[in-house]
C-alpha cells in the first residue's frame, strides 16, 4: 500500500512536470509553511517510521522534492531541468566530498578495530562502577578520531565482554551518548562535523563544542555507570596475549594526516579551488591506496557502506534544496530546538540546512545536532546501529526511561557552553548561492577564504 501511493504521488507529479512547465516560480503555501518544508518533513518522517527502508524513503523523497521544484519554484540557479543542473554544479563538491569521507572513513574505522587496540583497553580499567565510567570516556576519546558509528560499536563490543552480555538500556543510551560527544567538537569525529569542515568551517569553529560535550559525558557517566553495575557488575579478561597491530595504526595515522593537511592546504593556500574538485575526499583515498601493500583494507564492508551514503547523500541534497531564507533567524534558542529535533529526525539534513542558511555558532550547532540525537535510540546513526547489536534498545520508551540521563546532560552541557563561552555567531563563510567568501576569516587561519 505505501508504495502504490509514492509510485502514485510520482506519477502524478511527473504529469504536472510535463503539462504544466509554465508553473515554475510560483510558491506553494500549507498554514503558511513552504511545501518544500512540508515534503522534506514528511522524509524525515518516514526515516524515523521505516527504519528498515531507509534508503528508498530517501530516494523517494528526493525525487518528489526535485519533481516539486522543477514543476513550481525552480532553484536558485533557474527553472527548470537549467536551474537543476546549475543547482548541481554549486553543490557536487560537497557531495562528492562527503562520499568519499563515508566510504573512507568505513576502511578507517576497520582498521582501527583489527588493531587489536580496542581488545587490550578494557585491561585499564577499574573494577567497580568506575570501570564503566572509563569506558565511556574511552568511547569519547576514540569517536573524536573515529568514525562515532565505528565508536559506538566498539563501546558495544567492551560492553558485551566486560559485563557478560548483560548490558543495560542506560548504559546503551551512555555509549551512544559518549560517541556523540566525542565526535562533536572534531571534523573527523561525526558526519555532521565533517559536513561543516568540507563546507568551508574552520576546525577551531567547532572545537569548542568540548565545553558542552565534556560536561554531558560526565553527567551521563556518571548515571549510566551506576546503572550498569547495579545490574551486572564489571568482569575483566585478560588479554596479555594480544599484540597491537601497530602497521595498522600507522595506516589510520597517514589517512588522518592526509584528510587534515589536504584541508588546511586547500582552504589556506588554494581556497578558490576548493569549490572546484573534492580534493579532501580524493585525499582519503589516495592515503588507502597508499596503504594496500601494507594491510588490506576490508573491502568487504564498503557495499553496505555505500547504501548507508547514497541515503544520507539523498538527504543532505533535499536539504539543499531549501528555501533557508523562510527559516527563523540562527540563535542559540534555535541550535537548542534543533538537538531535541535530532532526537526525531536524522542531524545530517539539519546539518545541512543549518550551513546553507548560516548565522550559527558552530559549536553550538555541532554539540546540539550531535549529542542531541542521543536521546532517542533512532535519533542518531551511532544509536540505530547499537540497537542492531543489542535488539533490546529498540524501545523508545525504555530508552527514555532508562535513559533519562541523557537528555539532562543535554540541557545542562548547552547551558554550560551558553553561560561560559557565549553565543557567537560566525560570519557566513559562503553566499547564498554556494560560493565561498573569500573574507570569512582574517588572513593565514584555516577558515580564511
Amino acid at each position: 500500500m505505501p508504495g502504490s501511493m509514492v509510485r502514485a504521488g510520482l506519477t502524478a507529479l511527473v504529469l504536472c512536470a510535463t503539462a504544466l512547465p509554465a508553473w515554475a516560480g510560483e510558491s506553494i503555501m500549507l498554514a503558511g509553511i513552504p511545501l518544500d518544508f512540508i515534503l522534506f518533513a514528511l522524509t524525515l518522517l518516514g526515516v524515523a517510521l521505516f527504519h528498515s527502508h531507509t534508503l528508498q524513503v530517501g530516494l523517494t523523497g528526493l525525487a518528489i522534492i526535485t519533481l516539486y521544484k522543477l514543476i513550481f519554484t525552480g532553484f536558485k540557479a533557474g527553472d527548470g531541468l537549467a536551474g537543476l543542473v546549475g543547482h548541481f554544479q554549486h553543490e557536487w563538491v560537497v557531495l562528492a566530498n562527503l562520499f568519499c569521507l563515508l566510504m573512507g572513513f568505513a576502511l578507517l574505522s576497520r582498521h582501527f578495530e583489527k588493531s587489536h587496540v580496542p581488545a587490550i583497553l578494557p585491561k585499564y580499567l577499574p573494577d567497580d562502577w568506575k570501570g564503566g565510567f572509563v569506558m565511556l570516556v574511552m568511547v569519547f576519546v576514540l569517536s573524536s578520531f573515529l568514525d562515532n558509528i565505528a565508536a559506538a560499536l566498539i563501546g558495544g563490543a567492551m560492553a558485551h565482554q566486560l559485563f557478560k552480555a548483560k548490558v543495560h538500556v542506560g548504559y546503551l543510551a551512555a555509549i551512544v551518548a559518549a560517541s556523540n560527544a566525542g565526535g562533536s567538537g572534531s571534523v573527523v569525529g561525526d558526519t555532521t562535523t565533517t559536513m561543516m569542515w568540507i563546507d568551508g568551517v574552520s576546525p577551531l569553529d567547532v572545537f569548542h563544542a568540548y565545553v558542552a560535550a565534556v560536561v554531558a559525558l560526565c553527567i551521563t557517566a556518571y548515571f549510566g555507570a551506576k546503572q550498569q553495575h547495579a545490574y551486572s557488575p564489571i568482569i575483566k579478561h585478560a588479554h596479555g596475549h594480544t599484540r597491537v597491530d601497530k602497521p595498522r595504526i600507522g595506516i589510520v595515522i597517514l589517512i588522518l594526516v592526509f584528510a587534515i593537511v589536504t584541508n588546511v592546504v586547500i582552504n589556506v593556500k588554494f581556497s578558490a579551488l576548493a569549490d572546484l574538485f573534492p580534493f579532501i575526499g580524493v585525499a582519503v583515498w589516495v592515503a588507502i591506496l597508499l596503504s594496500v601493500a601494507v594491510r588490506r583494507p576490508d573491502w568487504e564492508v564498503l557495499p553496505e557502506t555505500f547504501k548507508g551514503t547514497i541515503f544520507l547523500l539523498s538527504l543532505v541534497t533535499c536539504a539543499s534544496m531549501m528555501p533557508v531564507e523562510k527559516l527563523p533567524p540562527a540563535s542559540a534558542i534555535a541550535a537548542l530546538s534543533l538537538g531535541f529535533v535530532s532526537a526525531v529526525f536524522d542531524n545530517i539534513p539539519l546539518t545541512a540546512l543549518a550551513l546553507k542558511q548560516g548565522g550559527y555558532d558552530w559549536g553550538f550547532l555541532a554539540y546540539a545536532v550531535g549529542f542531541g540525537g542521543s536521546m532517542i535510540w533512532f535519533g542518531s546513526s551511532a544509536g540505530v546501529a547499537l540497537s542492531n547489536m543489542y535488539p533490546e534498545a529498540k524501545s523508545v520508551g525504555n530508552w527514555l526511561r532508562h535513559g533519562w540521563h541523557v537528555a539532562l546532560a543535554y540541557v545542562v552541557g548547552f547551558a554550560v557552553l551558553n553561560f561560559t563561552l557565549g553565543w557567537q555567531p560566525h560570519d557566513a563563510h559562503k553566499t547564498s548561492s554556494g560560493t565561498r567568501i573569500e573574507s570569512a576569516a582574517p588572513e593565514g587561519t584555516p577558515a580564511a577564504r
